[in-house]
């Protein structure tokens, strides 16, 4: 099968993640690259939208095993005039940080919104709240067959890992549904990120990932591995007890998104480093972003105003979080930085370590902005370009966040 089909790859030249890579294409058929591959135990989340990422160590045993060494110029040409090259702008597939990212199709009355449990178990009668906000806007509901499941032995998370993934990876693929809405965060996506089948879920069509705290997990990897914005806003069993506003400002933004470009409106941000910025919006849970670091899905701030929220942490837990993203170099090239609810830390304590561990990057810092584990919390798009006005204490969208 293989002498019909034109396998290319050229030199290991790439510079990334302190290694050298070389990109492996067919200019023939996508799905025999996808066999020739899997043949030399290439992984499928090393697939990048028309080609696959191959560490310079593998470059002798692809051509050995019948890849044809090409140039870099070469290799582009041939996959153009085969009609396979796919363009960033177009296709979902890898982002760098600090990319602007693609928007998936606003909400309409009759969407169909996936529920699936990602992370900790759910309670029947929260959920049940807010799936009656989600049909009150007129949207279908399809729950995930594990959305109530418990697992055998662990009480901190809904059902097994291989449940709880399926059920999200079966829901992403669908082509039916045009939102994925987490039903609850707590802690478990971590444990999925390794289990869902990237390629699968950058091959379909793009559509919103909804939810915050620990799905900040799934979050990174729909920004970075699929490079689709994602919606960074209340679970649904949140979402049945949360503030009029903040119900009202998720519902514009998903099916309204032209009018919702002013992010907090109402409420003005209080600002402890000055100035203006401008980046694509990015972060989420504190401790998820920190326990993401080392991981290939974590994504760091380069480019991006960055919004972190928590609960339950102390002060001191805070600082020692942020020092570690700094040692780290999550926070180099960072544009801006907005905190919003660390729950119980009063605002004074949490404003004293936000200056001491961030004060000196050289970028507009705000904090109180209204979305984390709150009742009034606002939708964050995530992957948008946005304004960061720390002197007027507002953010807003560049363009809407849906299209």
């Amino acid at each position: 099968m293989m002498d019909r089909v034109a396998l290319l790859v050229d030199p290991p030249v790439w510079p990334a993640h302190g290694r050298l890579w070389s990109h492996l294409v067919s200019d023939t058929s996508v799905t025999e690259l996808h066999i020739f591959a899997a043949g030399l135990g290439v992984p499928r989340q090393a697939f990048d939208r028309d080609h696959y990422d191959v560490p310079a160590e593998a470059y002798e045993a692809i051509v050995a095993a019948g890849a044809s060494p090409v140039d870099s110029r070469e290799l582009v040409r041939r996959l153009a005039a085969a009609g396979l090259r796919a363009r960033r702008v177009q296709t979902t597939g890898r982002r760098k940080p600090g990319q602007v990212l693609l928007r998936p199709p606003r909400l309409r009355a009759g969407s169909l919104v996936a529920v699936v449990s990602p992370a900790g178990p759910v309670l029947t009668e929260r959920l049940e709240r807010g799936l009656a906000v989600l049909r009150g806007w007129g949207l279908q509901v399809r729950l995930g067959p594990h959305v109530l499941a418990r697992h055998r032995s662990l009480d901190h998370v809904a059902g097994g890992d291989a449940e709880r993934a399926a059920d999200v990876e079966t829901a992403w693929i669908d082509p039916d549904v045009a939102a994925v809405w987490c039903a609850r965060g707590g802690y478990g996506s971590h444990r999925l990120v390794d289990r869902l089948d990237h390629t699968a879920m950058a091959a379909a069509a793009p559509r919103l990932l909804v939810g915050f705290s620990d799905v900040t997990a799934l979050h990174e990897l729909v920004n970075g591995r699929l490079g689709l914005v994602s919606l960074h806003a209340p679970v649904v069993t949140s979402l049945g007890e949360a503030a009029p506003q903040a119900v009202d400002h998720v519902r514009r933004l998903l099916f309204e998104p032209v009018h919702a470009l002013e992010l907090f409106a109402g409420v003005r941000l209080r600002s402890l480093v000055g100035g203006t910025a401008t980046g694509v919006l990015a972060g989420g849970n504190l401790r998820l972003l920190t326990s993401a670091l080392g991981t290939r899905t974590s994504r760091p701030a380069r480019g991006a105003i960055v919004v972190l929220e928590d609960i339950g942490e102390e002060p001191y837990r805070i600082d020692a979080m942020l020092t570690q993203l700094r040692r780290n170099g999550w926070f180099d090239g960072v544009r801006g930085i907005v905190a919003g609810s660390f729950g119980d830390v009063d605002a004074t304590s949490l404003d004293h370590v936000l200056r001491d561990r961030l004060g000196d990057l050289g970028v507009p810092v705000v904090a109180g902005a209204p979305f984390g584990h709150i009742d009034d919390n606002r939708p964050v798009p995530l992957g948008v370009s946005a304004a960061l006005d720390a002197d007027a204490g507002s953010l807003r969208l560049a363009r809407p966040a849906l299209v």
